[in-house]
């Protein structure tokens, strides 16, 4: 398995990837591959870690498991690749930032753009079986992003984890309280929006702000 990622992340995240779990999980996903269609694309799986520079992190997004539709997920949570249908989920993220800042709802749903200003969108599963939701849990990436959360928790400091829904609110232990901002609130997804949980969180102006106040250049949403 072909792992592109900037070189900064790369003494960060050795001691995991040096760990025996991990070679087990690359063998998993790699057979994945060759017996069938998986999403994203073999290159894209680290996607989240080569568009966004370990020393530029920000913000951490978590999702949970990539798209399974047909070439949907590019390796960044929530994101599609340009030209695609945006999914529900996306779509009410969407629909917030334009309540909550003012910005136009944008023509594409690919977040790279996020991803380059300092916005880790990060999956806590990395990969996934064509039309198959969660096939590729608990096979060891879950243990990965911890490990990545929890690093940049003890590494850094002043970075914004923005946790929706009840699975990224688990990751709350991961992080350091006293060094770190969580904004959290329900999942972006209808089921969770329809019943009042995600819109009006106002997220997206409230990371601003607090950049603002770090004297940190704002996210263009």
């Amino acid at each position: 398995m072909k792992v592109s990622i900037e070189g900064g992340w790369k003494p960060l995240l050795k001691p995991e990837f040096d760990k025996p779990y991990f070679s087990s999980l690359v063998s998993f996903v790699r057979k994945e591959y060759q017996e069938g269609q998986c999403y994203p694309k073999g290159n894209d799986i680290f996607a989240a870690f080569e568009h966004c520079p370990a020393d530029k992190v920000r913000v951490v997004i978590l999702g949970q498991d990539p798209y399974h539709g047909p070439d949907q997920a590019n390796g960044l949570s929530f994101s599609v690749r340009k030209g695609l249908r945006h999914p529900p989920s996306l779509v009410n993220i969407f629909r917030e930032i334009q309540t909550d800042t003012g910005a136009e709802y944008p023509d594409s749903g690919d977040l790279t753009r996020w991803a380059q200003q300092g916005v880790l969108l990060l999956n806590a599963v990395l990969t996934v079986r064509a039309g198959s939701a969660g096939s590729h849990r608990n096979k060891g990436w879950e243990t990965f992003t911890d490990g990545v959360i929890r690093r940049l928790s003890d590494t850094r400091e002043g970075l914004i984890f923005l946790l929706w829904g009840g699975y990224a609110k688990k990751k709350i232990p991961l992080i350091d309280l006293d060094k770190h901002h969580v904004l959290s609130s329900g999942h972006p997804s209808p089921l969770s929006a329809n019943r009042g949980h995600w819109f009006g969180n106002r997220h997206f102006s409230q990371v601003n702000e607090i950049l603002h106040h770090k004297k940190s250049t704002p996210i263009t949403w």
